[in-house]
């Protein structure tokens, strides 16, 4: 199926998330983006990662749904002392302000969407791959 990534936020809109996720072959696409919130698809490639991170003031809400791995989450850069391994279906929370990662530790793309509550990115940001990602001016 063709589905419609560009930013439509602001305008009510239906997807099937999980197709949308699925499909997604870009590290990071952002398909919507409100005042209050954010969602992104993620394809992170095996042994890649999110990158460590931390939103200020946002909470995120992370679902995996294909793949396996390992979130890591705490209060400082240097002192993640939370970790879980995670894998299709489970859900991830973040609380605002705390430090955290998922990896991949699978042999396949880990598929997965987010939810910031507040935005995090700019509207309509896509990166192809995690070094674009890094190498966003735009990303903190």
């Amino acid at each position: 199926m063709a589905y419609d990534y560009s930013d439509r936020g602001k305008q009510p809109v239906i997807e099937n998330i999980e197709g949308m996720t699925l499909e997604n072959e870009n590290f990071r696409t952002t398909i919507w983006t409100g005042d209050n919130l954010q969602v992104t698809v993620m394809t992170i490639q095996p042994g890649d990662d999110i990158g460590l991170e931390i939103h200020e003031g946002i909470d995120q809400f992370l679902r995996i749904e294909e793949g396996t791995g390992l979130c890591k989450m705490g209060p400082k850069e240097d002192e993640l002392t939370f970790e879980r391994e995670v894998k299709d279906d489970d859900a991830i929370f973040v609380p605002q302000n705390t430090w955290h990662n998922v990896e991949n530790t699978g042999d396949k793309p880990l598929k997965l969407y987010t939810i910031y509550a507040g935005p995090d990115h700019v509207p309509g940001t896509v990166h192809k791959t995690h070094e674009d990602a890094k190498n966003d001016p735009n990303e903190h």
